[in-house]
């Protein structure tokens, strides 16, 4: 029954937080710290194809552009990858670094009759983790570490106007530093654990085309973890999580004066706070095969959205297989996430009807 154990997390690397709130593309990664085994080396990549498409409102003068044009596929497909290793180092001690990519974006929007036609932005991270873990007893531990996340992007903006309303930037890439903290409860006898991860925002710096600086915060999370095994051969797991969101904008002072964002709008923003909520079952079929099936909610927050987002919360169904044995873990999944409606801001728009599939592989090697 201990494969179990691990086999409850395995399906997140199936990139369901890919869509979650805002740019979020990867979940709290500090359980790696109880994963079986003195030392445990892990590998993943997550595949994810969206269509995010919506049709444009009628749009006064001066841009005077009818009601129902398409905007096509605005979402790129996207790789992500997550590397971590985890050593005993003692009874009590436990060390873990994790390496993933924390949020991110990559819209395009088709050239074809749309207000915003030819529009890219892309935004990228690479965070580095490294956790300790202090058993206290059999039942109580806790936790925490230092964070370091790499931070970049680029926006090219066409409007139907074009110069001098276009508007482009580049900014390289800045470090931000942030901290966990946690603290585990556990039955070990029927593999119950109960995780609580705070994990603190990181602020980043840049500056826009004229010099003048603006800062982009990556917000705080906490999750809480949650398993039980119901029988020898089943487990029962899930998750809620919550990120504050709301605190999340890019907003370069340039940006803001340009003649056509008449409102003042940021360039992305976040539209309020997500919790995202996920409960699934791991069977056990033979000593070796287990399989694993989720299902994941995000509720819609109902306001508008950024012109480089076009969803709003989501419904995800999720199954993997896993093989495992003393050695090593093979894990292997598929989701289908429906994403939530929700209207645009700066060029407005309606965005409905849009899904993504997310495919992932997991290797884990214990020595």
């Amino acid at each position: 029954m201990k494969f179990l154990a691990t086999a409850a997390v395995a399906l997140g690397l199936t990139a369901t937080t890919a869509f979650a709130g805002s740019i979020q593309r990867a979940n709290d990664p500090s359980q790696i710290l109880y994963e079986r085994g003195k030392n445990y080396l892990q590998f993943s990549v997550t595949y994810a194809d969206a269509n995010i498409s919506g049709t444009s409102t009628a749009l006064p003068p001066p841009i005077a552009f009818p009601a129902g044009l398409p905007s096509g596929d605005i979402a790129e497909n996207f790789l992500s990858y997550s590397v971590g290793l985890k050593v005993e180092l003692n009874e009590k001690l436990t060390f873990a670094v994790v390496g993933n990519n924390p949020v991110g974006a990559d819209i395009s929007y088709p050239i074809q009759p749309y207000p915003f036609a030819g529009s890219t932005a892309e935004v990228s991270s690479t965070a580095l983790t490294g956790y300790l873990k202090y058993q206290i007893s059999d039942r109580f531990s806790i936790y925490g570490g230092l964070r370091a996340t790499s931070l970049e992007g680029n926006v090219n903006l066409v409007p139907v106007l074009g110069p001098p309303f276009a508007y482009t930037l580049s900014v390289s890439p800045d470090i931000g530093f942030g901290y966990v903290l946690g603290a585990a409860f556990e039955i070990p006898e029927i593999l119950m654990k109960f995780a609580l991860t705070y994990e603190s925002r990181t602020e980043h710096d840049f500056t826009d085309n004229t010099g003048a600086p603006f800062t982009v915060e990556i917000p705080q999370a906490v999750t809480l973890h949650a398993r039980s095994a119901v029988s020898e051969k089943m487990l029962v797991f899930g998750s809620i999580r919550w990120q504050e969101w709301s605190e999340f904008q890019v907003a370069p002072p340039d940006f803001l004066a340009n003649p056509l964002n008449t409102a003042q709008l940021p360039i992305a923003f976040g539209n309020g706070d997500y919790t995202t909520y996920e409960v699934g079952v791991a069977r056990r079929l033979t000593e070796k095969f287990s399989i694993i099936g989720t299902f994941t909610y995000e509720p819609e927050n109902d306001r508008p959205v950024g012109n480089l987002e076009g969803r709003d919360g989501f419904l995800a169904y999720g199954l993997a297989g896993r093989y495992s044995t003393p050695t090593y873990d093979i894990t292997a999944g598929v989701r289908y996430i429906d994403l939530g409606p929700t209207n645009t801001t700066t060029i407005n728009s309606q965005f409905a009807g849009n899904d993504a599939w997310a495919l992932g592989l997991q290797l884990g090697y214990r020595f």
